[in-house]
C-alpha cells in the first residue's frame, strides 16, 4: 500500500511538473513572442529600452527627470518636504534649466519615485522645444512638430495622463536633418 501511495504521489508530481513547470511557461512565452514581441523583449530600441529612464547630456537633447546614472540603483530618495538637502536641490536644479532657457515644470525639477522614469509630461517637452532648438539650429516649429507627433495619450484613452517617452523623442531628434 506504501509503494502504491509512493508511485501515485510521484506520478502527479511528474505530470504536475511537466504541465506547470515547462508546458505552461512555454505557452506564455511563445504567445508573448507571438503576439506581443517588442513588449516581450523589453521595449529594446536601437538605444536602449524604452522603459528605463536614460540620461541625455546638453542642451541638444529633451532632458528627462533628474533621477541619476545608474538604472539599477532604483527608488526615490527619501528625503522629505521639509529636508534642506531636497529643497537646495531643487533651487540648484531650476536654477540650471532656467540658465539653459527652459522654464522649470515639475517633472523636469523633481525625480521619480522609482529613478528610472523613461517620460515627461508634453508640458516639459514644450517647455525645452527652445533650447533644443537653439542647440540644434533647427526651426522651433519643426521641434515643436516632433514634440507633437511624439505626445501619448492615456493608456486606454482614459488612464493616466498624456505623456512623451523620451528616448523614442530623441531618437527621432537624431534623425532630424
Amino acid at each position: 500500500m506504501l509503494w502504491v501511495n509512493l508511485r501515485r504521489g510521484l506520478i502527479v508530481s511528474v505530470i504536475f511538473f511537466v504541465l506547470l513547470g515547462l508546458a505552461y511557461p512555454l505557452a506564455e512565452t511563445g504567445i508573448g513572442e507571438a503576439l506581443f514581441h517588442h513588449q516581450a523583449n523589453g521595449s529594446l530600441g536601437r538605444n536602449g529600452s524604452a522603459l528605463i529612464g536614460q540620461q541625455w547630456k546638453g542642451t541638444q537633447w529633451f532632458q528627462g527627470r533628474p533621477d541619476g546614472d545608474d538604472p539599477t540603483a532604483t527608488g526615490g530618495s527619501n528625503l522629505g518636504p521639509r529636508s534642506k538637502e531636497l529643497v537646495d536641490a531643487y533651487r540648484k536644479r531650476v536654477a540650471a534649466l532656467q540658465k539653459q532657457g527652459i522654464t522649470p515644470t515639475p517633472d523636469l525639477v523633481a525625480a521619480s519615485g522609482s529613478g528610472v522614469d523613461p517620460d515627461i509630461s508634453p508640458a516639459a517637452a514644450y517647455a525645452q522645444v527652445t533650447a533644443v532648438a537653439a542647440a540644434r539650429r533647427l526651426p522651433a516649429g519643426r521641434v515643436r512638430t516632433l514634440v507633437a507627433d511624439h505626445v501619448h495619450g492615456p493608456q486606454w484613452g482614459f488612464l493616466g495622463g498624456s505623456y512623451v517617452n523620451l528616448l523614442e523623442l530623441n531618437e527621432a531628434l537624431a534623425e532630424l536633418r
